[in-house]
């Protein structure tokens, strides 16, 4: 099996315990282990002593397997290199709430085992696909999100114009410090803490989150999944920010950005006994009341 391996470039106890565990089941595995380039350097002492790695900058369909370690956070920059490609990610949570890095430390050698004898499931995750008239070239580049694409206020206090069409039809104009466009995936990311609603994964919606908008009126809005969504942006600068994830760009005032759904998904791999349901419970506490 070749693997693919991607964490966050700095070093610390936890990570170096996890890339441990790790390299000890893929060599008793006999995997083809690759490490990111930047993410090898900062774990190069602990990779050394363990086993012959080789190294990637760019990934393509030979990948058996990517694994992530770290947070959330971490999948999504790994999904920058996944694009299209297919390759399923596993998530091993070195960081704290973790809804796509389900596996934790501590449970690395057992989840592995049972991802290597098929035991384990596929999540399909829908994505959101930019385009910018005029065209940015960071935007041609990277023009996806897993979770959520966001237009905010840039170098200012006052809140920005958003204008927006739903498959061409006019909506609204939210008067806010900006919009979340988020997919079921990032429903409990950004979106959720702007006050949406939480989504299942395998629902076809997204859902338009305002951002601390002016009018108390203006409520989050969940929409299918086919929906063209125009947006554009108005304010006392002349310029705003758009983030795909955690990338950002600046746009200028007089760009009109459309959003649709990605013509690929992204494969979550999800050990059987993983429910969406249950990890809502664990990562937000529901039920978790002294009065119960």
């Amino acid at each position: 099996m070749k693997v693919a391996i991607y964490g966050q470039n700095y070093t610390n106890e936890t990570t170096q315990r996890a890339v441990n565990q790790l390299l000890d089941y893929l060599t008793l595995k006999d995997a083809n282990v690759f490490f990111e380039s930047d993410f090898f350097e900062t774990q190069r002492a602990t990779i050394q002593p363990k086993t012959t790695v080789q190294t990637f900058e760019v990934l393509d369909n030979s990948y058996d397997l990517l694994i992530s370690l770290g947070g959330d956070g971490t999948i999504l920059r790994a999904v920058t290199y996944v694009r299209d490609l297919g390759i399923p990610i596993v998530g091993i949570n070195t960081g704290r709430l973790g809804f796509l890095a389900t596996i934790q430390i501590d449970d690395i050698q057992t989840a592995l085992s049972e991802i290597f004898n098929g035991n384990y499931k596929i999540s399909e995750r829908s994505l959101l696909c930019v385009t910018t008239n005029p065209e940015h070239h960071d935007v041609i580049t990277t023009n996806f999100a897993l979770n959520e694409i966001a237009l905010s206020r840039k170098n200012t206090t006052s809140m920005i114009t958003v204008e927006t069409h739903l498959n061409d039809e006019y909506l609204t104009s939210y008067w806010a410090d900006g919009l979340i466009l988020s997919t079921p995936t990032g429903s409990t990311g950004y979106s959720l803490s702007c006050g949406g609603p939480v989504i299942a994964p395998d629902a076809n919606s997204f859902v338009l989150t305002p951002i601390a908008p002016h009018n108390l009126s203006a409520r989050p809005l969940v929409i299918p999944d086919n929906t063209a969504v125009t947006l554009k942006v108005s304010g006392r600068e002349d310029q705003f920010l758009m983030s795909l994830d955690s990338r950002i760009v600046t746009l200028a005032n007089t760009t009109a950005v459309t959003v649709k759904k990605a013509d690929f998904v992204i494969k979550m791999v999800e050990l059987l006994d993983e429910t969406f349901l249950a990890t809502l419970r664990k990562k937000l506490l529901w039920g978790e009341d002294r009065r119960n």
